[in-house]
């Protein structure tokens, strides 16, 4: 069976807030674009979750909660005294905010056991990760998953990359710039968003964001940018793919993880770059319009 293989962290997200009621749910970068691609792609894939998580009773259900919706615990590390991350999300000034607590993340040690990491991407197909993957390790942990994506290409996967550039988690832009770089020069897709690779690369355009990506050479370069057009490109072609007129934003969280997961899903059953744009703005509008990162997957048919 073709193999979607995903890699990072999902943290334990408390959402609502209201008369100081939350409501545990669970989310992150990668697990949203796995969580997509499952709804997505066709009962003969298989969609695996490469993270780690701890020995306590929120590990175990998270990891029932990944079995539960089809997404592939296999691969899966256990790390002893450690736990997944928790963020919050509250509201203020009429945006949502993210107060997270990673101190004891089981997902930072994911990559200490270089043999299962390799294994993990052995076969794959599609293979996922994002910045965030590389920003909560550590340097020498960053080089061991970036060998096994290269080892991952080596083995005929599709590698598609997410640069996700969150400063707060990074040692310094310096830091951040060089790693994603090279990144992104494993990746076969890259699937950057305008306003983080302008406020990192001082990309004047997402023309020059798509331009860059493939100097380094990336394939296809897909650049979002929230509501407005995503700019597609690829070494024969390129152009505008608009998001679908009305949609109505409820709630964001997710929404260009779920663009990247239908993107590569549409790509996987033969779509050309556009048409797979189209897909995926379709996708991210009803997205929008649900509260919380993971649209049950019954519910994204509307």
């Amino acid at each position: 069976m073709p193999r979607f293989v995903s890699v990072g962290e999902c943290m334990i997200e408390m959402s609502g807030g209201e008369d100081g009621l939350y409501r545990l749910g669970y989310a992150g970068d990668t697990l949203n674009t796995a969580w997509y691609a499952r709804a997505c792609l066709g009962e003969e894939w298989d969609v695996d979750y490469v993270t780690a998580l701890g020995d306590d009773m929120y590990s175990e259900q998270m990891a029932d909660f990944f079995d539960e919706n089809g997404i592939g615990i296999g691969y899966i590390q256990q790390v002893e005294n450690r736990r997944p991350g928790l963020y919050m999300i509250h509201q203020k000034d009429g945006d949502r905010h993210f107060t997270y607590w990673r101190g004891q993340s089981a997902a930072k040690f994911m990559a200490e056991d270089p043999e299962a990491l390799y294994e993990a991407f052995e076969g794959a197909d599609i293979a996922y990760f994002s910045g965030i993957s590389l920003a909560i390790l550590a340097p020498r942990a960053r080089g061991r998953l970036m060998k096994a994506i290269h080892l991952a290409k080596e083995g005929g996967a599709r590698v598609a990359f997410d640069p996700n550039e969150r400063p707060a988690l990074w040692t310094s832009p310096a830091v951040m710039g060089s790693t994603i770089c090279a990144a992104a020069i494993l990746a076969d897709v890259v699937l950057p968003t305008f306003p983080d690779e302008k406020a990192l690369f001082g990309d004047a355009s997402p023309e020059a964001v798509a331009e860059r990506y493939l100097s380094w050479g990336a394939e296809e370069v897909v650049v979002k940018n929230g509501a407005e057009p995503a700019f597609v490109a690829s070494r024969e072609s390129q152009g505008w793919v608009a998001p679908r007129p009305g949609a109505k934003s409820v709630d964001p969280t997710g929404a260009g993880d779920s663009f990247n997961g239908a993107y590569l899903a549409a790509r996987a059953e033969g779509a050309t770059p556009l048409e797979a744009a189209a897909e995926a703005h379709s996708l991210a509008a009803i997205v929008i319009g649900h509260k919380g990162a993971l649209v049950p997957h019954e519910k994204l048919a509307d």
